[in-house]
């Protein structure tokens, strides 16, 4: 792997199934009554966080402290960048701590990789503005394994606000990498102008491509990101592209249903289908620490691990 994590696009084939495979024995460790590993003794993970996120700064906190990191959680709130400390000011702090690992959610597009070039640490980018958030892919494919066995060849459906979506965009670039064939459906005014770049299939039509999915992935609908109206009505909006127990009726059998989080219930996805058994979103949650722990142990492990032997250390 290289020495940064900053697009999913990073990511060789074997990269991405280093990670998968890596998760995979580190999940183990969440089965202990002890649930650590002396892995990153010694070592300091930094989460900088310049925009609001529970579910994602509690991931990468619990990752790092199973693999008994120190942990420094910064918060752009009280801090000096509500002073108007400046990005490359704050970085150049981080690095007179000496930190290994700077875990770094921003608003703007590209922080991660402009870190990347300010500090000697690994760079762990956990969300930039519209961009991508590549471990949220690592955690999804990870949880998709995990329900369907191997991802080459599956069918996995992105639906709704894939123009603010980072995390539709990571998932894409990974998904492919593995081998997935991906559709993106949304409406015309919420697909980004290079959608054509991308390496997946478009479609409008929700109901045309649900009997020939495996995995069904809906996405929130980021009106604080929107700046205009993108859609009629909200209503309008899960009529066409929401997620309903009659339109989950229409996927084959063995189909999941997945959300990144957090959800509109009754938006995109109807509360009776966030609460399915075919539903994987509590699942998301658990797996994305195992898989944040990936990352973080081969990022700043300093070799490749013996994985079987490390998770049961």
């Amino acid at each position: 792997m290289k020495r940064h994590l900053i697009s999913a696009a990073d990511l060789t084939k074997d990269d991405a199934l280093l990670v998968l495979d890596t998760a995979e024995e580190l999940a183990q460790v969440a089965g202990r009554s002890i649930k650590k590993l002396p892995t990153l003794r010694g070592r300091t993970v930094v989460n900088l966080f310049f925009e609001d996120s529970t579910r994602t700064r509690i991931s990468f906190e619990a990752a790092a402290k199973r693999l008994s990191a120190d942990v420094i959680n910064f918060s752009a709130k009280g801090s000096s960048v509500s002073k108007g400390e400046s990005l490359k000011d704050t970085a150049l702090t981080l690095e007179a701590m000496g930190a290994d690992g700077v875990v770094i959610r921003h608003g703007a597009s590209g922080a991660p990789h402009r870190l990347a070039g300010w500090v000697q640490g690994s760079v762990v980018n956990a969300g930039d503005g519209t961009h991508e958030h590549p471990t949220q892919a690592l955690l999804d494919a990870f949880t998709m394994r995990r329900r369907l066995g191997e991802l080459e060849g599956r069918r996995v459906t992105i639906v709704g606000d894939v123009l603010h979506s980072r995390v539709a965009r990571s998932n894409v670039l990974l998904l492919d990498t593995l081998g997935a064939d991906v559709t993106v459906v949304a409406p015309p005014t919420l697909l980004p102008v290079a959608i054509d770049t991308w390496p997946c299939s478009v479609s409008y039509d929700l109901d045309s491509v649900l009997p020939k999915s495996d995995v069904i992935m809906m996405l929130r609908v980021q009106q604080e990101r929107m700046n205009a109206a993108y859609f009629p009505t909200v209503r309008e909006y899960s009529r066409r592209y929401g997620l309903d127990g009659e339109r989950m009726a229409q996927l084959p059998e063995h189909a999941i249903v997945m959300h990144p989080g957090p959800m509109n219930r009754g938006v995109e996805i109807a509360a009776d289908v966030a609460d399915s058994a075919r539903s994987t979103i509590v699942e998301q949650v658990a797996n994305g620490v195992s898989a944040r722990m990936a990352v973080l142990y081969l990022l700043l492990s300093g070799s490749e691990p013996a994985i079987g032997k490390a998770a049961s250390e």
